[in-house]
Protein backbone atom coordinates (compact mmCIF):
# COMPACT_ATOMS: atom_id res chain seq x y z
CA UNK A 1 0.00 0.00 0.00
CA UNK A 2 2.85 2.35 0.90
CA UNK A 3 4.61 1.65 -2.43
CA UNK A 4 1.39 2.43 -4.32
CA UNK A 5 1.10 5.73 -2.47
CA UNK A 6 4.74 6.67 -3.23
CA UNK A 7 4.23 5.78 -6.92
CA UNK A 8 1.07 7.92 -7.04
CA UNK A 9 2.90 10.88 -5.48
CA UNK A 10 5.82 10.54 -7.92
CA UNK A 11 3.45 10.22 -10.88
CA UNK A 12 1.38 13.27 -9.89
CA UNK A 13 4.54 15.31 -9.27
CA UNK A 14 6.03 14.25 -12.61
CA UNK A 15 2.94 15.15 -14.64
CA UNK A 16 2.29 18.31 -12.64
CA UNK A 17 5.86 19.54 -13.04
CA UNK A 18 5.99 18.83 -16.79
CA UNK A 19 2.65 20.54 -17.35
CA UNK A 20 3.82 23.49 -15.22
CA UNK A 21 6.95 24.14 -17.28
CA UNK A 22 5.08 23.48 -20.54
CA UNK A 23 2.26 25.91 -19.83
CA UNK A 24 4.78 28.24 -18.17
CA UNK A 25 6.58 28.44 -21.51
CA UNK A 26 3.38 29.52 -23.26
CA UNK A 27 2.60 31.96 -20.43
CA UNK A 28 6.00 33.68 -20.24
CA UNK A 29 6.33 34.16 -24.01
CA UNK A 30 2.73 35.41 -24.19
CA UNK A 31 3.54 37.99 -21.52
CA UNK A 32 6.73 39.00 -23.34
CA UNK A 33 4.65 39.50 -26.49
CA UNK A 34 2.21 41.63 -24.46
CA UNK A 35 -0.74 39.24 -24.84
CA UNK A 36 -3.42 39.40 -22.16
CA UNK A 37 -3.68 36.09 -20.28
CA UNK A 38 -7.03 35.48 -18.59
CA UNK A 39 -6.10 32.23 -16.82
CA UNK A 40 -3.07 30.08 -16.11
CA UNK A 41 -4.25 26.67 -14.88
CA UNK A 42 -2.57 23.42 -13.91
CA UNK A 43 -4.98 20.50 -14.15
CA UNK A 44 -8.61 20.26 -15.20
CA UNK A 45 -11.94 20.09 -13.40
CA UNK A 46 -12.91 21.89 -10.18
CA UNK A 47 -10.55 24.50 -8.73
CA UNK A 48 -8.56 23.51 -5.65
CA UNK A 49 -6.72 26.84 -5.40
CA UNK A 50 -7.61 29.98 -7.30
CA UNK A 51 -6.14 33.48 -7.05
CA UNK A 52 -6.30 36.50 -9.34
CA UNK A 53 -3.15 38.60 -9.68
CA UNK A 54 -3.45 41.52 -12.05
CA UNK A 55 -5.42 40.45 -15.13
CA UNK A 56 -4.63 36.76 -14.73
CA UNK A 57 -6.34 34.06 -12.65
CA UNK A 58 -3.87 31.43 -11.41
CA UNK A 59 -5.55 28.10 -10.64
CA UNK A 60 -4.66 24.62 -9.44
CA UNK A 61 -7.38 22.17 -10.46
CA UNK A 62 -8.37 18.72 -9.22
CA UNK A 63 -7.40 16.49 -12.18
CA UNK A 64 -3.59 16.63 -12.72
CA UNK A 65 -3.62 15.43 -16.33
CA UNK A 66 -2.92 18.66 -18.18
CA UNK A 67 -3.26 22.39 -18.01
CA UNK A 68 -3.90 25.45 -20.13
CA UNK A 69 -3.16 29.13 -20.68
CA UNK A 70 -6.32 31.00 -21.74
CA UNK A 71 -5.37 34.08 -23.75
CA UNK A 72 -7.43 36.94 -25.11
CA UNK A 73 -8.28 36.27 -28.77
CA UNK A 74 -6.86 32.74 -28.93
CA UNK A 75 -10.05 30.78 -29.44
CA UNK A 76 -11.95 33.51 -31.28
CA UNK A 77 -10.90 36.73 -32.95
CA UNK A 78 -10.54 39.85 -30.77
CA UNK A 79 -9.86 43.44 -31.86
CA UNK A 80 -8.06 44.27 -28.61
CA UNK A 81 -4.45 45.25 -29.19
CA UNK A 82 -3.35 42.93 -26.38
CA UNK A 83 -5.11 39.91 -27.91
CA UNK A 84 -3.37 36.84 -29.32
CA UNK A 85 -5.13 37.19 -32.67
CA UNK A 86 -3.80 40.74 -33.21
CA UNK A 87 -0.17 39.73 -32.80
CA UNK A 88 2.12 39.06 -35.76
CA UNK A 89 2.49 35.52 -37.07
CA UNK A 90 6.08 35.15 -35.75
CA UNK A 91 4.89 36.13 -32.24
CA UNK A 92 1.96 33.71 -32.38
CA UNK A 93 4.26 30.91 -33.50
CA UNK A 94 6.73 31.78 -30.72
CA UNK A 95 3.96 31.57 -28.10
CA UNK A 96 2.70 28.23 -29.44
CA UNK A 97 6.17 26.67 -29.77
CA UNK A 98 7.32 27.85 -26.34
CA UNK A 99 5.54 25.08 -24.41
CA UNK A 100 7.09 22.15 -26.24
CA UNK A 101 10.35 24.06 -26.56
CA UNK A 102 10.68 24.43 -22.78
CA UNK A 103 10.06 20.69 -22.33
CA UNK A 104 12.76 19.86 -24.87
CA UNK A 105 15.31 22.30 -23.42
CA UNK A 106 14.61 21.06 -19.88
CA UNK A 107 14.99 17.41 -20.92
CA UNK A 108 18.26 18.01 -22.75
CA UNK A 109 19.64 20.18 -19.93
CA UNK A 110 18.90 17.51 -17.32
CA UNK A 111 20.38 14.84 -19.57
CA UNK A 112 23.54 16.94 -19.99
CA UNK A 113 23.86 17.50 -16.22
CA UNK A 114 23.41 13.78 -15.50
CA UNK A 115 25.85 12.83 -18.27
CA UNK A 116 28.40 15.31 -16.95
CA UNK A 117 28.03 14.29 -13.31
CA UNK A 118 28.30 10.56 -14.08
CA UNK A 119 31.92 10.91 -15.30
CA UNK A 120 33.93 7.72 -15.88
CA UNK A 121 34.00 8.22 -19.64
CA UNK A 122 36.22 6.20 -21.95
CA UNK A 123 38.46 8.39 -24.09
CA UNK A 124 39.30 7.89 -27.77
CA UNK A 125 43.02 7.49 -27.02
CA UNK A 126 44.49 4.00 -27.51
CA UNK A 127 46.01 2.44 -24.39
CA UNK A 128 46.91 -1.01 -25.77
CA UNK A 129 46.72 -2.85 -29.09
CA UNK A 130 45.43 -6.39 -28.56
CA UNK A 131 47.36 -9.35 -30.05
CA UNK A 132 44.33 -10.43 -32.11
CA UNK A 133 44.14 -7.05 -33.87
CA UNK A 134 44.04 -7.38 -37.66
CA UNK A 135 46.30 -4.36 -38.11
CA UNK A 136 49.40 -3.41 -36.10
CA UNK A 137 49.81 0.09 -37.54
CA UNK A 138 47.67 1.60 -34.78
CA UNK A 139 49.85 2.31 -31.75
CA UNK A 140 49.38 3.04 -28.06
CA UNK A 141 48.91 6.78 -27.61
CA UNK A 142 47.11 7.27 -30.93
CA UNK A 143 43.95 9.38 -30.69
CA UNK A 144 41.16 8.09 -32.94
CA UNK A 145 39.76 11.10 -34.79
CA UNK A 146 37.61 9.61 -37.55
CA UNK A 147 36.43 6.30 -38.92
CA UNK A 148 35.60 6.71 -42.59
CA UNK A 149 33.56 9.95 -42.63
CA UNK A 150 32.35 9.81 -39.01
CA UNK A 151 34.04 12.04 -36.44
CA UNK A 152 34.73 10.15 -33.22
CA UNK A 153 33.97 12.07 -30.01
CA UNK A 154 32.91 9.15 -27.80
CA UNK A 155 33.47 5.42 -27.62
CA UNK A 156 29.84 5.03 -28.68
CA UNK A 157 30.70 6.85 -31.93
CA UNK A 158 33.47 4.32 -32.49
CA UNK A 159 31.12 1.39 -31.83
CA UNK A 160 28.49 2.85 -34.18
CA UNK A 161 30.98 3.39 -37.00
CA UNK A 162 32.30 -0.15 -36.71
CA UNK A 163 28.76 -1.58 -36.60
CA UNK A 164 28.00 0.17 -39.90
CA UNK A 165 31.12 -1.34 -41.47
CA UNK A 166 29.57 -4.84 -41.44
CA UNK A 167 33.09 -6.21 -41.13
CA UNK A 168 34.47 -4.42 -44.19
CA UNK A 169 37.75 -2.52 -43.99
CA UNK A 170 37.49 0.98 -42.57
CA UNK A 171 39.74 4.01 -42.83
CA UNK A 172 40.85 5.01 -39.33
CA UNK A 173 42.17 8.56 -38.99
CA UNK A 174 44.39 8.92 -35.94
CA UNK A 175 46.36 11.76 -34.40
CA UNK A 176 49.92 10.76 -33.47
CA UNK A 177 52.46 13.25 -32.14
CA UNK A 178 50.52 16.13 -33.67
CA UNK A 179 50.25 14.46 -37.10
CA UNK A 180 47.17 13.01 -38.78
CA UNK A 181 47.61 9.48 -40.17
CA UNK A 182 45.15 7.35 -42.17
CA UNK A 183 45.25 3.62 -41.46
CA UNK A 184 43.23 0.92 -43.19
CA UNK A 185 41.87 -1.58 -40.63
CA UNK A 186 39.85 -4.78 -40.95
CA UNK A 187 37.58 -4.93 -37.84
CA UNK A 188 37.52 -8.02 -35.61
CA UNK A 189 34.19 -9.85 -35.67
CA UNK A 190 32.64 -11.32 -32.52
CA UNK A 191 29.29 -13.13 -32.48
CA UNK A 192 27.12 -13.06 -29.36
CA UNK A 193 23.83 -14.71 -28.49
CA UNK A 194 20.95 -12.36 -27.69
CA UNK A 195 17.84 -13.55 -25.84
CA UNK A 196 16.29 -10.24 -24.80
CA UNK A 197 16.51 -11.04 -21.08
CA UNK A 198 17.65 -8.29 -18.69
CA UNK A 199 18.66 -8.46 -15.05
CA UNK A 200 18.90 -5.59 -12.57
CA UNK A 201 21.00 -7.29 -9.88
CA UNK A 202 23.97 -5.19 -8.78
CA UNK A 203 26.55 -5.26 -6.02
CA UNK A 204 26.08 -7.89 -3.34
CA UNK A 205 22.36 -8.40 -4.01
CA UNK A 206 22.84 -10.81 -6.91
CA UNK A 207 19.84 -12.75 -8.20
CA UNK A 208 18.49 -14.13 -11.45
CA UNK A 209 15.07 -12.54 -11.28
CA UNK A 210 14.27 -11.13 -14.72
CA UNK A 211 13.85 -7.36 -14.61
CA UNK A 212 12.63 -6.98 -18.20
CA UNK A 213 12.06 -8.93 -21.40
CA UNK A 214 12.64 -6.95 -24.59
CA UNK A 215 9.53 -6.80 -26.87
CA UNK A 216 9.56 -9.28 -29.79
CA UNK A 217 12.80 -10.82 -28.45
CA UNK A 218 13.47 -14.58 -28.55
CA UNK A 219 12.74 -14.79 -24.82
CA UNK A 220 9.35 -13.07 -25.16
CA UNK A 221 8.42 -15.26 -28.14
CA UNK A 222 9.30 -18.35 -26.08
CA UNK A 223 7.02 -17.23 -23.23
CA UNK A 224 9.51 -15.93 -20.66
CA UNK A 225 8.12 -13.03 -18.61
CA UNK A 226 9.25 -10.23 -16.34
CA UNK A 227 9.76 -11.41 -12.71
CA UNK A 228 10.48 -15.00 -13.78
CA UNK A 229 13.50 -16.43 -11.96
CA UNK A 230 16.10 -18.42 -13.92
CA UNK A 231 17.32 -21.35 -11.83
CA UNK A 232 19.10 -23.42 -14.51
CA UNK A 233 20.66 -22.95 -17.96
CA UNK A 234 20.89 -26.14 -20.03
CA UNK A 235 20.48 -28.13 -16.81
CA UNK A 236 23.24 -26.35 -14.86
CA UNK A 237 22.30 -24.54 -11.66
CA UNK A 238 22.64 -20.73 -11.87
CA UNK A 239 20.34 -19.49 -9.10
CA UNK A 240 21.43 -16.07 -7.74
CA UNK A 241 24.27 -15.83 -10.29
CA UNK A 242 23.26 -13.65 -13.28
CA UNK A 243 26.85 -13.63 -14.57
CA UNK A 244 26.75 -17.41 -14.86
CA UNK A 245 23.49 -17.14 -16.82
CA UNK A 246 25.23 -14.85 -19.30
CA UNK A 247 28.38 -16.98 -19.61
CA UNK A 248 26.49 -20.27 -20.04
CA UNK A 249 24.25 -18.65 -22.63
CA UNK A 250 27.22 -17.40 -24.65
CA UNK A 251 29.18 -20.65 -24.30
CA UNK A 252 26.30 -22.92 -25.35
CA UNK A 253 27.02 -25.10 -28.40
CA UNK A 254 23.58 -24.42 -29.87
CA UNK A 255 21.42 -21.33 -30.32
CA UNK A 256 18.62 -23.24 -28.56
CA UNK A 257 19.08 -22.47 -24.85
CA UNK A 258 17.00 -24.34 -22.26
CA UNK A 259 16.17 -22.10 -19.30
CA UNK A 260 14.57 -23.58 -16.20
CA UNK A 261 12.20 -20.85 -15.02
CA UNK A 262 10.65 -20.55 -11.57
CA UNK A 263 7.24 -18.93 -11.77
CA UNK A 264 4.64 -19.02 -8.99
CA UNK A 265 6.83 -21.56 -7.11
CA UNK A 266 6.74 -23.94 -10.07
CA UNK A 267 9.79 -24.81 -12.22
CA UNK A 268 9.32 -25.18 -15.97
CA UNK A 269 11.78 -25.64 -18.86
CA UNK A 270 11.53 -23.11 -21.69
CA UNK A 271 13.66 -23.32 -24.82
CA UNK A 272 14.77 -20.00 -26.29
CA UNK A 273 16.14 -19.79 -29.83
CA UNK A 274 18.71 -17.01 -29.34
CA UNK A 275 19.48 -14.47 -32.05
CA UNK A 276 23.08 -14.16 -33.19
CA UNK A 277 24.37 -10.59 -33.16
CA UNK A 278 27.66 -9.76 -34.85
CA UNK A 279 29.77 -7.02 -33.27
CA UNK A 280 32.96 -5.51 -34.61
CA UNK A 281 36.05 -4.19 -32.80
CA UNK A 282 39.30 -2.45 -33.74
CA UNK A 283 41.27 -4.71 -31.43
CA UNK A 284 42.40 -1.91 -29.11
CA UNK A 285 41.83 -0.91 -25.51
CA UNK A 286 41.07 2.77 -24.87
CA UNK A 287 42.29 4.92 -22.01
CA UNK A 288 39.87 6.04 -19.33
CA UNK A 289 39.21 9.79 -19.64
CA UNK A 290 40.33 12.22 -16.93
CA UNK A 291 37.61 12.57 -14.33
CA UNK A 292 37.74 16.38 -14.29
CA UNK A 293 34.81 18.79 -14.59
CA UNK A 294 35.86 20.24 -17.96
CA UNK A 295 36.55 16.81 -19.43
CA UNK A 296 33.23 15.44 -18.17
CA UNK A 297 31.42 18.49 -19.54
CA UNK A 298 33.00 17.92 -22.96
CA UNK A 299 32.04 14.26 -23.04
CA UNK A 300 28.63 15.09 -21.54
CA UNK A 301 28.03 17.62 -24.32
CA UNK A 302 28.78 15.13 -27.09
CA UNK A 303 26.77 12.47 -25.27
CA UNK A 304 23.80 14.88 -25.26
CA UNK A 305 24.33 15.66 -28.96
CA UNK A 306 24.28 11.95 -29.79
CA UNK A 307 21.14 11.55 -27.69
CA UNK A 308 19.48 14.43 -29.59
CA UNK A 309 20.40 12.85 -32.93
CA UNK A 310 18.89 9.56 -31.76
CA UNK A 311 15.61 11.37 -31.05
CA UNK A 312 15.58 12.75 -34.60
CA UNK A 313 16.35 9.29 -35.98
CA UNK A 314 13.47 7.83 -33.96
CA UNK A 315 11.14 10.47 -35.41
CA UNK A 316 12.22 9.46 -38.90
CA UNK A 317 11.43 5.85 -38.05
CA UNK A 318 8.04 6.94 -36.69
CA UNK A 319 7.07 8.74 -39.89
CA UNK A 320 8.33 5.96 -42.16
CA UNK A 321 5.99 3.53 -40.43
CA UNK A 322 8.71 1.34 -38.93
CA UNK A 323 7.39 1.86 -35.38
CA UNK A 324 4.27 -0.01 -34.31
CA UNK A 325 1.51 1.79 -32.42
CA UNK A 326 1.87 -1.02 -29.88
CA UNK A 327 5.21 0.50 -28.81
CA UNK A 328 3.64 3.83 -27.78
CA UNK A 329 3.13 4.58 -24.09
CA UNK A 330 0.39 6.57 -22.34
CA UNK A 331 -0.23 7.71 -18.74
CA UNK A 332 -0.71 4.14 -17.50
CA UNK A 333 2.57 3.03 -19.04
CA UNK A 334 4.30 6.13 -17.67
CA UNK A 335 3.01 5.35 -14.17
CA UNK A 336 4.51 1.86 -14.47
CA UNK A 337 7.81 3.37 -15.62
CA UNK A 338 7.78 5.76 -12.66
CA UNK A 339 7.03 2.91 -10.27
CA UNK A 340 10.16 1.09 -11.47
CA UNK A 341 12.50 4.03 -10.76
CA UNK A 342 15.06 3.48 -8.02
CA UNK A 343 16.33 6.57 -6.26
CA UNK A 344 16.31 10.28 -7.02
CA UNK A 345 18.67 10.27 -10.02
CA UNK A 346 16.74 7.47 -11.71
CA UNK A 347 13.50 9.42 -11.25
CA UNK A 348 15.06 12.64 -12.60
CA UNK A 349 16.35 10.74 -15.64
CA UNK A 350 12.85 9.41 -16.38
CA UNK A 351 11.47 12.92 -15.82
CA UNK A 352 13.88 14.27 -18.45
CA UNK A 353 13.03 11.54 -20.97
CA UNK A 354 9.29 12.07 -20.60
CA UNK A 355 9.75 15.84 -20.84
CA UNK A 356 11.59 15.36 -24.13
CA UNK A 357 8.91 12.98 -25.42
CA UNK A 358 6.16 15.43 -24.43
CA UNK A 359 7.92 18.38 -26.06
CA UNK A 360 8.74 16.61 -29.32
CA UNK A 361 5.29 15.01 -29.60
CA UNK A 362 3.55 18.32 -28.92
CA UNK A 363 5.40 19.99 -31.79
CA UNK A 364 4.49 17.37 -34.38
CA UNK A 365 2.31 18.82 -37.18
CA UNK A 366 -0.69 16.76 -36.14
CA UNK A 367 -4.09 18.33 -35.27
CA UNK A 368 -4.90 19.44 -32.62
CA UNK A 369 -1.33 19.60 -31.23
CA UNK A 370 0.70 22.83 -31.04
CA UNK A 371 2.71 21.74 -34.08
CA UNK A 372 -0.50 21.81 -36.11
CA UNK A 373 -1.16 25.40 -35.01
CA UNK A 374 2.26 26.34 -36.37
CA UNK A 375 1.23 24.82 -39.72
CA UNK A 376 -1.99 26.88 -39.66
CA UNK A 377 -0.06 30.11 -39.05
CA UNK A 378 2.46 29.29 -41.78
CA UNK A 379 -0.41 28.70 -44.22
CA UNK A 380 -1.81 32.07 -43.17
CA UNK A 381 1.58 33.69 -43.84
CA UNK A 382 1.77 32.14 -47.31
CA UNK A 383 -1.86 32.89 -48.28
CA UNK A 384 -1.77 36.31 -46.55
CA UNK A 385 -5.10 35.48 -44.96
CA UNK A 386 -6.27 33.00 -42.30
CA UNK A 387 -7.27 29.45 -43.16
CA UNK A 388 -11.01 28.96 -43.66
CA UNK A 389 -12.38 28.63 -40.12
CA UNK A 390 -14.82 25.82 -40.97
CA UNK A 391 -12.09 23.75 -42.65
CA UNK A 392 -9.77 24.33 -39.71
CA UNK A 393 -12.42 23.28 -37.19
CA UNK A 394 -13.27 20.12 -39.17
CA UNK A 395 -9.60 19.09 -39.43
CA UNK A 396 -8.99 19.70 -35.73
CA UNK A 397 -12.18 17.86 -34.73
CA UNK A 398 -11.19 14.86 -36.83
CA UNK A 399 -7.68 14.95 -35.37
CA UNK A 400 -9.08 15.20 -31.84
CA UNK A 401 -11.25 12.11 -32.38
CA UNK A 402 -8.26 10.17 -33.72
CA UNK A 403 -6.18 11.29 -30.72
CA UNK A 404 -8.86 10.04 -28.31
CA UNK A 405 -9.10 6.68 -30.09
CA UNK A 406 -5.30 6.36 -30.16
CA UNK A 407 -5.12 7.24 -26.44
CA UNK A 408 -7.65 4.52 -25.60
CA UNK A 409 -5.74 1.97 -27.68
CA UNK A 410 -2.43 2.94 -26.09
CA UNK A 411 -3.99 2.71 -22.61
CA UNK A 412 -5.30 -0.77 -23.48
CA UNK A 413 -1.81 -1.88 -24.54
CA UNK A 414 -0.30 -0.34 -21.40
CA UNK A 415 -2.64 -2.44 -19.27
CA UNK A 416 -1.74 -5.61 -21.20
CA UNK A 417 1.99 -4.92 -20.77
CA UNK A 418 1.67 -4.36 -17.02
CA UNK A 419 -0.76 -7.14 -16.17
Amino acid sequence: MFEVLITAIKFIFLLGFLVLIHEGGHFIVAKLCKVKVHEFAIGFGPNLIKKKIGDTVYALRAIPLGGFVRMEGEEEYSDNEDSFSKKSIPKRIAIVVAGGGVNIVFGLLVYFILATSSGNYISTVVENVLPEANNSQIQAGDKIVKIDDKTIHLKSDLDEALAKSNGESVNVEVERNGEILNIEVLPIREDTKNTGIYFSAVGSELNTKIEAVYPDSPAEKAGIKKDDIIVKVNGENVENDPYKVVSLTQEADSNNIVYTIRRDNNDVDITVNADIISQYYLGVELLKADNSLLTNMSYGFWDTVDFSVSIIDNLKILFTGNVSVDQLMGPIGISSLVADTNGFLDFIYVLALISLALGVTNLLPIPPLDGWKVVVYLIEAIRRKPMNERIQINIESFGFILMILLSLYVAYNDVLRIF
